[in-house]
């Protein structure tokens, strides 16, 4: 998955961020708007969770996302 494709659809895609964490608010989700880097860090934070564990998350999202198309 191209994550530069998030970003610059980010509006769209970020019901999909919503349904895989959902304990992440609007605000949160709009200040993040599609940096993958803040992403990790906001699940890290709402999660309570390592680092390594976000980006496993992150990862598989990916995966599982990768053919999506806008």
């Amino acid at each position: 998955m191209n994550w530069d494709t998030i970003q610059g659809n980010w509006k769209q895609f970020k019901g999909n961020v919503k349904e895989q964490w959902g304990k992440l608010t609007d605000d949160q989700l709009d200040q993040i708007a599609g940096k993958r880097d803040q992403l990790i860090g906001r699940i890290q934070e709402s999660y309570g969770i390592s680092k390594d564990d976000a980006e496993k998350q992150i990862r598989t999202f990916e995966e599982r996302h990768k053919n999506h198309r806008f």
